[in-house]
């Protein structure tokens, strides 16, 4: 971007605001809004630019929702929402918010230390420590600030501590890393060899942090978590689990992946998100007493940040509730993302490879990809957005599915038939993708 600086500055003449450089005279008037006019620019001719959908969700109609677009509104079918069981337009979840709002009002008045710790913020972390079989939980306003705020105060304030992080972890753990300003090595994506490698390479007496997630999200693949922990534990470490694609969604209760595959307990430190299966917003993380007062006591993203408002904390645990016994929705769930991939592939529309109920249908242009999605939304009535860089990698562009229990057998006829007019109208591939795609190119650029 500095040769867009650099034409937009260096050489101009001088009008008004002026600044002395030894060698020359520089013109700043204007050249801050040019130069990013022209970064948007270049972005959107690379086919990167973000565009969002103006909608407008309706209570009791979801899939539905209404677009508002320049032809005015419509309703529309959304399959790429992450409210992934639908539990965002639950009565009861509504009902419970509706009523914490008439009972105390709309704001928490501060943050957790002035005037913001309500009880329900107390009730909210038992169930989740409940849920995750943890001694204690601690909520954040969002899962980001929940990963960026216990990895920096963790491996910041561990002395010496060395952070080993998966290589296709999300932006949110990176960032936290970084903050920390602590050592860092990275894994390859789901590979407990390396790990075991990296880790025996390093000093056996520093403390050592190991940073992973358990479905993830833009693949839809999980990771061996047992063998990890297996890991962790012969080098004395600790690990952090991210499971804010699976809470809710996995094991018995809802407590994710690491609860399906019978770990829960070895897992250090849970997090997860309230803004997903959950249906509402807010992230959390799940641990030891000693460890979750620790980072309430000098994490800064958690004291400097007014709390949660009430009527989402109430939200959020009977929503929770709801789902320590939601077996029933759970199974419709797998069964509509599994019966979405295979009359998929029956059709030759390339998905990449997942074992979750995450469906990435792969295009593999920006470009096409964009006008795949507004095709959709524009003839067909359909949205799911494109997942383009730096999301994904350069030339892994993808169509990011996700099949509710409340997408029945006709919405899902609507969607193949829409994404087979689609697929000739781009001329887009239609062969089968190769099963180790997702090991030779996709792989995410943020680290």
């Amino acid at each position: 971007m500095g040769a867009i600086w650099n034409a937009h500055v260096l050489g101009k003449s001088v009008k008004n605001k002026k600044v002395t450089d030894s060698k020359k005279m520089i013109n700043f008037e204007g050249a801050y809004d040019a130069f990013f006019d022209g970064s948007l620019t270049a972005l959107k001719e690379a086919g990167n630019y973000r565009y969002f959908a103006n909608l407008e969700r309706l209570a009791d109609a979801f899939p539905i929702a209404m677009h508002h677009g320049p032809d005015g509104p419509k309703e529309v079918t959304v399959w790429c929402s992450n409210d992934y069981l639908g539990m965002g337009q639950n009565p009861m979840v509504r009902d419970a918010m509706v009523g914490a709002i008439g009972a105390q009002g709309a704001g928490a008045g501060g943050t957790r230390n002035i005037s913001g710790t309500n009880h329900l913020h107390g009730a909210l972390e038992r169930s989740l420590a409940n849920l995750h079989r943890k001694e204690a939980a601690l909520i954040f306003t969002s899962g980001y600030v929940a990963n960026m705020t216990t990895l920096s105060t963790l491996a910041g304030r561990l002395p010496g501590c060395i952070v080993y992080s998966d290589e296709l972890n999300h932006n949110s753990m990176i960032e936290g890393i970084r903050h920390s300003k602590a050592q860092k090595r990275v894994f390859r994506h789901n590979d407990p060899a390396h790990l075991d490698e990296l880790m025996a390479a390093d000093d056996p007496a520093a403390p050592k942090l190991v940073a992973f997630e358990s479905v993830y999200s833009m693949d839809g693949d999980i990771a061996p978590i047992g063998a990890i922990l297996d890991v962790v534990e012969k080098h004395n470490g600790l690990s952090f689990l991210d499971e804010v694609h699976a809470v809710g969604m996995y094991g018995a209760r809802g407590g994710g992946v690491a609860e399906r595959d019978g770990v829960m307990d070895r897992v250090d430190i849970m997090q997860g998100t309230l803004a997903k299966a959950f249906g509402v917003i807010g992230g959390y993380i799940a641990a030891s007493e000693k460890l979750v007062d620790f980072v309430r006591s000098f994490g800064n993203g958690f004291i400097f940040t007014s709390a949660l408002p009430p009527a989402i904390a109430a939200g959020a645990l009977k929503s929770i509730e709801i789902l320590k016994n939601g077996q029933a929705i759970r199974a419709r769930h797998q069964e509509r993302a599994a019966t979405l991939k295979r009359r998929l592939a029956e059709e030759g529309i390339p998905v990449l490879p997942s074992v979750t109920h995450i469906v990435p249908v792969f295009v593999g242009d920006p470009v096409k990809c964009r006008a795949a999605s507004d095709m959709l939304m524009d003839v067909h009535a359909i949205y799911v957005q494109p997942i383009n860089y730096p999301t994904v990698p350069k030339g892994t562009e993808r169509l990011r599915i996700t099949p509710t229990p409340l997408h029945d057998d006709a919405s899902m006829d609507g969607l193949i038939a829409a994404l087979n007019k689609v697929w000739e109208a781009l001329d887009l591939e239609r062969s089968t993708i190769d099963a180790d795609l997702d090991q030779r190119v996709l792989k995410h650029a943020a680290l």
